[in-house]
């Protein structure tokens, strides 16, 4: 098996390829695979956590598509059946450091009780620290929101709200050896009180090779409406190529 991944990560990632983007370098794809496995004389116990994303720089814009699924099991029960795309754009048209942003994402959770959930948005970012090694941002911004969930006592429930989503995004980064990322989001509807959605997540990322990391991910998910939240944490490789 491990023999079929890396022929599969040479016909990807093949030799020569550049690290990081330039003003000829304005695509990007990367695709990661982790998860956890415990084997136990009950049986097997398994989280995946699979993804793939592309990205577009121009000089004034940046586009990213990112679909990720996480599936987990144990001998007892289905824990994670989780299903999340994004198409997000970040357009630079002002001054230095500021930004427009605007997404459409779709969500599909089991462990978060989530049948379907679409939302799409614009808002304004702005960059307090904007260097090579170091970023930080604030962004806030509106979303319309169309849902269908699972409540506490199973019924589905179908509605739509507008909501705020405020974030705030780090990156550290120590030359091309190590990586962190990490994020937070916070949308409270504007309709219904008590309605929010907390998203908190964190990844570091140390290369092995030219176009291979190895990382480690947590992810923190809170949905009071469905009264749901998980942790998740995983360790894998991630392959990255630019072009």
């Amino acid at each position: 098996m491990a023999r079929y991944l890396y022929l599969l990560f040479l016909l990807l990632f093949p030799f020569g390829v550049r690290a990081q983007f330039s003003d000829s370098v304005h695509h990007m794809i990367n695709v990661s695979s982790s998860g956890t496995f415990n084997r136990t004389a009950d049986g097997l116990t398994y989280l995946l956590n699979n993804g793939v994303k592309y990205s577009v720089r121009k000089k004034s814009f940046v586009m990213n598509s990112t679909t990720a699924w996480i599936y987990g099991n144990t001998p007892d029960k289905l824990t994670n059946n989780d299903f999340n795309t994004t198409l997000d754009f970040n357009l630079y048209a002002t001054f230095p450091h500021f930004y427009y942003w605007g997404l459409v994402n779709f969500t599909s959770s089991f462990s978060l009780k989530i049948k379907e959930q679409l939302q799409s948005g614009l808002g304004v970012a702005y960059r307090l620290i904007d260097r090579e090694q170091m970023m930080f941002s604030i962004s806030d911004g509106f979303l319309y929101e169309r849902s269908n969930i699972i409540q506490e006592d199973q019924s589905e429930l179908s509605y739509h709200t507008f909501r705020n989503s405020l974030r705030l995004q780090y990156r550290l980064k120590y030359k091309e050896l190590l990586t962190f990322n990490s994020a937070g989001f916070y949308q409270p509807s504007l309709n219904y009180g008590g309605d929010f959605i907390i998203t908190a997540n964190a990844s570091l990322g140390i290369k092995v090779w030219k176009w291979l990391s190895f990382t480690t991910t947590f992810t923190y998910n809170n949905v009071s409406r469905t009264r749901r939240e998980n942790i998740l944490f995983t360790y894998g490789l991630v392959a990255e190529r630019f072009f």
